[in-house]
């Protein structure tokens, strides 16, 4: 079977095909520009690093353009980055980045690793785990979080190493749910917020816990959080939509078969407006640039909500 994003790349790649060639090729365009010299890609500033590279290369990948020179680089990228200890976001930019272009380019970028290289990367992720079942964000946190749970997950998916003890995994995540319907980061915070809950159920799918209570109750959840621009926002207690919260809310709602709970056309407005003229797209409307995370969530988010439609702007 395969991984939950290796299935969502393909799902994506699929839906891309809805959008206009040319917004395509716009796009396209503008994130080969943004590769750097040495096959990574940044963030706005600073240099190459392995969550920006990324997003760069699954924006390409669901474009059909991560291939030949380009793809190259991208993979002298990664190799240079196989012996460094990474945080848990980094690792699964670096395992997921590295099936890319394997999936894509036919690229082995583990061909000269050590034969034990995934295992010995999987011992160091057991360090973030916790007595609740969940994993910190770093290896000398307390609390372990919903997103990063979520991660680790992803990444043994894409090793193919099964997760130890998945029901705890499972009783840490529905601990996390909010009476409001949503999930929480961490079992400090106060409120549920569209990124966490978009994360727990992930997981509670990819581990096959999820029930029509909870599938339910998050729908309620997310629909409310579609504010009056047509995005969604963050939490309740932030009044204005964003790009990530948008497709990560959009996605979770496609996959319960909640979609139709929000104003899908005031979304679809939301991440245009969002869109550069030159190709990219920026986080929210008080944001003035554009960079290679935002164009993934934008593209993603409008291939979903345009996915049954062809009456998109050019």
């Amino acid at each position: 079977m395969l991984s939950y994003l290796v299935q969502l790349t393909l799902r994506l790649s699929a839906a891309m095909a809805g959008l206009p060639e040319s917004m395509r090729d716009r796009h396209a365009a503008h994130l080969l520009a943004s590769q750097a010299a040495d096959g990574g890609f940044a963030g706005r500033e600073g240099d190459s690093d392995l969550y920006y590279t990324n997003f760069g290369l699954r924006s390409l990948s669901m474009l059909g353009r991560l291939y030949g020179e380009s793809a190259e680089r991208a993979a002298g990228y990664l190799r240079s980055r196989l012996d460094s200890r990474e945080t848990v976001i980094d690792t699964v930019s670096l395992v997921y980045g590295r099936a890319l272009l394997e999936m894509s380019a036919g690229i082995d970028v583990l061909a000269d690793a050590p034969a034990d290289w995934q295992d010995a990367l999987v011992q160091r992720l057991e360090r973030f785990r916790r007595p609740d079942g969940g994993y910190a964000k770093a290896s000398e946190g307390r609390a372990s979080s919903t997103y990063h749970s979520f991660l680790v997950l992803l990444c043994r998916e894409l090793m193919n190493r099964p997760l130890p003890e998945p029901q705890r995994m499972i009783d840490f995540v529905l601990s996390q749910q909010s009476p409001e319907g949503g999930f929480r980061e961490i079992r400090a915070g106060k409120r549920a917020g569209t990124n966490p809950t978009a994360a727990a159920i992930g997981v509670l799918r990819i581990l096959d816990a999820l029930d029509d209570d909870v599938r339910h109750s998050t729908i309620d959840f997310l629909a409310g959080m579609q504010t009056d621009e047509g995005g969604l926002r963050a939490n309740t207690r932030i009044p204005i939509a964003d790009l990530l919260s948008s497709m990560t809310g959009v996605l979770t709602l496609a996959d319960l078969g909640g979609l139709d709970r929000i104003d899908r056309d005031a979304a679809r407005r939301y991440v245009l407006a969002l869109e550069g003229p030159d190709g990219g797209f920026r986080a929210a409307a008080w944001d003035d640039a554009y960079d290679v995370e935002y164009t993934f969530y934008g593209l993603s988010c409008l291939a979903l909500l345009t996915a049954d439609r062809t009456d998109v702007e050019s």
